[in-house]
């Protein structure tokens, strides 16, 4: 993998990450298997990655998934940057970010990872809508002061949000949902303004829209009848032909790069940094070694390729909510 680095608590991060949770949907992936997946996710390049204790259960999660890891491996703590999202009570999905918790959380993620690498980035998954982003950033930072994690991240925040974090504390990262299947909200939030302005590299998760670019998903049919992506509003029947021209645009590009649509839409992704003017790395989840080649081939596009790109996207509207009513509400703190 070439192309720039980023800097996030002192490490050197490589342009496209690798999102966890793939690996943490019950009964789909040994913890043999999932080990084997994040050697290769390493050796392909993917050196930032992005774990929570609520992937998983609370007996074992993606935090006990790295403890193995780096057990089986502790030549490579170094070489990876870890991040950490907590704080977020799995049976209800409720956050809990006043100080008080924010540390237990922070000692409970300390505790599962025991020592086996660095906790480089801790970040509560969303932020309390009823409390202070400022008092869950300090009580975070103390932890930074003790030299115990690297730094503070937030997650679905907006840039006012950033701005007030930003006077607390160094915010390494913000995570946000950011694809050519979700174009616009970091500009409409303000949180594209506040990460150019204080330097802050933007993590986006679900960067190939929940497997919606890959293209293995033609009609809404093709959904089986239990898959999660329904719970979704975007993916309702309704919505998914109007939607479908966002991948027809990835589909034209990708047959001039002679390359594939989900290679397109990271490209697309990995390109916004010029438009925000701060480091964007996306986060592509999954347990295929195969779907990991594809994903880290990194394939730069040219102006041409993003006017294409930029003129499809304001043309069409991508319809249905990111989530539902009841998620949504933690969205844009």
């Amino acid at each position: 993998m070439a192309s720039t680095t980023t800097t996030i608590s002192g490490k050197a991060v490589n342009p496209i990450g690798y999102g966890l949770i793939s690996l943490m949907h019950p009964g789909r992936v040994s913890p043999a298997d999932a080990i084997k997946t994040l050697k290769a996710a390493l050796n392909a390049g993917s050196n930032f990655w992005n774990a929570s204790d609520y992937y998983g259960t609370p007996e074992y999660n993606s935090l006990h998934l790295l403890n193995a890891y780096f057990t089986q491996y502790p030549e490579d703590a170094d070489k990876v940057v870890v991040s950490v999202k907590s704080c977020i009570d799995v049976r209800n999905g409720i956050p809990h970010c006043d100080p008080e918790s924010v540390r237990q959380n922070v000692e409970k993620c300390l505790a599962i990872l025991d020592g086996k690498c660095r906790l480089d980035v801790f970040a509560p998954g969303r932020l309390d809508p009823d409390g202070s982003v400022e008092e869950t950033v300090a009580a975070i930072q103390e932890f930074v002061d003790a030299g115990k994690i690297g730094g503070v991240g937030l997650s679905e925040c907006i840039g006012a949000s950033l701005r007030k974090a930003s006077k607390v504390a160094k915010i390494q990262t913000v995570e946000v949902e950011l694809s050519l299947f979700e174009n616009r909200g970091i500009y409409e939030n303000g949180v594209a303004d506040a990460c150019r302005e204080f330097g802050i590299p933007i993590v986006a998760y679900s960067p190939i829209g929940r497997g919606f670019l890959t293209g293995q998903y033609r009609k809404f049919e093709d959904l089986g009848e239990t898959d999660y992506r329904k719970m979704f509003p975007r993916f309702a029947k309704e919505h998914f032909d109007n939607n479908m021209q966002i991948l027809h645009a990835a589909e034209e590009v990708a047959k001039k790069k002679g390359c594939s649509t989900v290679q397109v839409a990271l490209a697309w992704v990995v390109a916004q940094r010029g438009v925000v003017g701060a480091p964007v790395i996306p986060i592509p989840g999954t347990a295929s070694e195969e779907r990991l080649k594809e994903n880290t081939a990194v394939v730069q596009l040219g102006e041409e390729d993003l006017e294409e790109l930029k003129a499809a996207l304001e043309k069409v509207e991508v319809q249905g909510a990111r989530y539902s009513e009841k998620h949504a509400r933690l969205l844009n703190i």
